[in-house]
């Protein structure tokens, strides 16, 4: 897990390539690299967090043997050992690090290489010879890649700081981005970043770039086109299921640092602790993280106690109060760069900070399996769903804010209509969580989060071959009238207590809610003033603004969600 940068055709390349890399020292502390070509306007640069081959060897750039190529690699290659046992025969080994297995594979394969990768990745691998950029990034955009191009200059980095950096533009704000943000609550959907000239490579794309060629990107993974119907037998499906999973937690317990676990009290995280136990014994003393707020009616301490007794893990309790968000969210918020989620994301902040602080360098999370295999509640009546806004959990009231922007501003909301993925309904409401909605913007959460504390986060049930198996069943053995994932829940019956595989969905708890109304409503005000009188403040309609958070302090709403917007921008644009 490491922090890539990179300068093509600029005089001052090593300067600003330096520049980016101090910029994501916090993605790689251990150590850093650069790599510059013979006429200076070629960099690519490296911030290291040694997770395998702690030795010297691992350090990047890294060469091929005939200096062709070099790799600037983020991410984790986890079947690293499987696909170098298949170039053994090719390719004489240096290193123990997967950055040269993925260097070698893209030399024999091409591209091609990337249909053979189980893991999170983005790379660039620069050629000598012929003077182009290859860069890919891995099937659902856990690991990120920024880019701009700024005249006949390309720059590129894992975090949109890093680009801020180098002077080539300004941070300025994207009208378009921001109006479909606080009018239909959607964001992570497009290649487009909140920030004018910034780009992301989408998720199962590469691109290549040469001054002669220029710019050109493709998709080498697409899910829609993964779609093939199962119809085994529900206990045949089991039995591939639990193997998948297994073997995707061993996977990612490949690291030569101490790996740890996140841990809440719902089905996912339990789930993940007892395959856990079972593919390293029930005596192994895992270190699992959880965070709580005291307050009863929504931490999750007591179900996490229960589903740890009578093993060997070690629980480390992550407190977390009212009167520190306004310091860590606006500590976080320069880490995100981008609008993220509320008091759940600071709570897993939390863990991150507490897990670092206790040694742990790697720890597994549960995202993922609730949109392969349908877990949201919303997927039981998938056809109602409206397309055009972006999903806000938790609340019954869905509160947009178009009534409290000025017109002139809301002609900057983009007119296309909603992507549909494919015909049935529910499928088409899980793709779109995966490609465009949940997991693009929880995926961008996550890695800002946990590496803001220079800590790896992996995700062994966001494993392709679990989402597509997941895909590929019929609605009958997914979703009911009650409940979701119920294929799941049959697994996790035969794994964990049945109170607890039995229990309702429910995201990540905090009484955000509370207070903001209360605790926090003298800060929100200070925000809301800032924004309102700021560099931006024309976007909004002042007395609308005012009436909303006045409607919101009366208990009118049981969504903060849109609160929760309003800070955002305001500490994003005026930091």
């Amino acid at each position: 897990m490491c922090g890539i940068s990179g300068i093509l055709n600029h005089n001052n390349a090593r300067v600003l390539t330096e520049k980016m890399i101090s910029a994501q020292h916090h993605r790689g502390p251990d150590s850093n690299g650069l790599y510059s070509g013979s006429d200076g306007r070629v960099c690519l640069g490296h911030n290291r967090l040694s997770i395998i081959d702690l030795s010297e060897n691992g350090k990047q750039p890294m060469y091929s043997s005939d200096n062709r190529y070099v790799i600037v690699f983020n991410g984790e290659l986890y079947n690293y050992r499987e696909i170098r046992e298949e170039l053994k025969h090719t390719f004489e080994f240096k290193t123990q690090t997967d950055t040269e297995v993925v260097l070698k594979a893209w030399i024999k394969w091409g591209k091609d290489c990337l249909d053979k990768f189980l893991g999170m990745f983005a790379f660039a691998i620069w050629d000598l010879e012929k003077e182009v950029l290859f860069a890919a990034r891995d099937r659902f955009g856990v690991k990120p890649f920024h880019f701009s191009k700024v005249g006949d200059t390309l720059a590129f980095a894992s975090e949109i700081k890093a680009i801020w950096e180098t002077g080539l533009l300004e941070k300025e704000p994207a009208e378009d981005m921001w109006a479909e943000y606080f009018v239909n609550a959607r964001y992570d959907h497009t290649r487009s970043t909140f920030w004018k000239g910034v780009e992301k490579l989408d998720a199962g794309s590469y691109f290549t770039w040469s001054l002669k060629e220029g710019l050109h990107i493709s998709k080498w993974y697409s899910l829609s086109e993964k779609i093939v119907p199962d119809s085994r037998s529900e206990a045949d499906v089991m039995d591939e299921l639990l193997s998948l999973l297994e073997d995707s937690v061993k996977l990612r317990f490949r690291a030569d640092v101490p790996v740890g676990i996140c841990l809440s009290g719902g089905v996912d995280s339990s789930l993940l602790f007892a395959l856990v136990q079972r593919i390293k014994g029930k005596d192994f003393p895992v270190h699992a993280f959880t965070f709580y707020t005291d307050d009863d009616r929504y931490d999750e301490l007591p179900w996490v106690q229960q589903i740890i007794k009578g093993s060997s893990a070690v629980l480390h309790k992550c407190l977390l109060r009212a009167d520190s968000i306004p310091g860590m969210a606006e500590r976080l918020s320069g880490f995100m760069d981008e609008p993220y989620g509320g008091i759940p994301t600071l709570g897993m902040s939390r863990v991150f900070e507490t897990a670092a602080e206790s040694g742990i360098t790697v720890l597994l999370d549960g995202n993922g399996i609730d949109e392969g295999w349908a877990g949201y509640d919303y997927y039981r009546t998938a056809e109602e769903v409206d397309f055009n806004r972006g999903p806000v959990q938790q609340a019954k009231q869905q509160v947009y804010l178009s009534q409290t922007l000025k017109k002139d501003f809301l002609d900057f909301l983009p007119s296309s209509a909603p992507q549909r993925f494919h015909p049935d309904p529910l499928l088409n409401l899980q793709i779109r969580d995966i490609v465009q909605t949940k997991i693009p913007r929880s995926m961008r959460f996550a890695d800002r989060n946990s590496m803001a504390n220079s800590l790896e986060l992996r995700e062994p049930f966001l494993d392709h071959r679990i989402i597509e198996l997941g895909l590929n069943q019929p609605a009958s053995v997914k979703v009911n009238g009650r409940e979701g994932k119920l294929l799941v829940r049959e697994l996790a019956k035969k794994l964990i207590p049945e109170h607890i595989s039995a229990a309702p969905k429910r995201g990540v708890q905090t009484p955000q809610r509370e207070w903001l109304a209360n605790e926090l409503s003298p800060w929100v005000e200070e925000e809301l003033e800032k924004m309102l009188t700021g560099k931006f403040g024309h976007w909004f309609i002042k007395d609308k603004v005012n009436e909303q958070w006045r409607a919101y302090l009366s208990g009118r709403y049981d969504n903060s969600f849109f609160i929760w917007q309003w800070l955002n921008f305001s500490i994003m644009n005026y930091l």
